[in-house]
């Protein structure tokens, strides 16, 4: 086997495994929209969001291990390993809302909580697209266009989560404050990572067009 022909699948794996690790992001995000469409046995849907989790933290480690047996890889392995991290911090966060909306015992979601989990899917759904083009930097253009989407969804997040805590202190005690706060800046925070994300796809393309 030549070396061109021992390189390529290594190659192709590291976009494989990333393309994975962004489709368990997106699973995990419909499966917030899910439970706050129907907001019935939360424990059990907080359970599946769990778990898809615990398989965003196996892909990481799969992808980390992938780069410690490998000497070339397609794009710096350093923008392997922040895309990597950033796509678990996304599933991260998620995760950390649907715990707390079933551990504090939430009755039922703030119109903020249910905004900002759609944004959080609209822009895990457009880093999933991203995610893909990478491979291909005949896409560069179209990958800095999803960039520049994901970006303006963040200052859209930034919005909701301002308005939904200012409703919060208008109409709720002390403790139902709290716990709701926590839980829509964990959603807030998501979109953070989502922008993150869309940030080194951007600096990715911008070094390999």
């Amino acid at each position: 086997m030549g070396v061109r022909e021992w390189l390529v699948p290594r190659e192709k794996r590291f976009f494989d495994m990333l393309e994975e690790q962004a489709e368990l992001v997106v699973r995990g995000a419909e499966a917030l929209v899910a439970l706050f469409a129907d907001y019935r046995d939360v424990g059990i849907k907080r359970g599946r969001i769990k778990q898809i989790e615990h398989e965003g933290d196996a892909k990481v480690h799969a992808i980390y291990e992938a780069l410690n047996r490998t000497f070339v890889t397609p794009i710096d392995r350093e923008d392997i390993q922040s895309l990597a991290s950033d796509l678990d911090n996304i599933l991260d966060m998620i995760d950390a809302a649907a715990t707390r909306l079933d551990l504090y015992g939430i009755q039922a979601p703030s119109r903020g909580m249910v905004d900002l989990a759609t944004v959080i899917l609209e822009q895990v759904r457009m880093v999933r697209k991203g995610v893909a083009m990478i491979r291909d930097m005949k896409n560069a253009d179209q990958v800095e266009r999803i960039s520049v989407e994901i970006n303006r969804l963040e200052n859209v997040a930034d919005d909701l989560m301002n308005n939904s805590i200012a409703e919060l202190f208008r109409g709720q005690g002390a403790v139902e404050i709290i716990k709701q706060k926590e839980i829509v800046e964990n959603l807030e925070v998501a979109t953070d990572y989502c922008e993150d994300v869309a940030d080194h796809l951007s600096d990715i393309v911008a070094k390999n067009r």
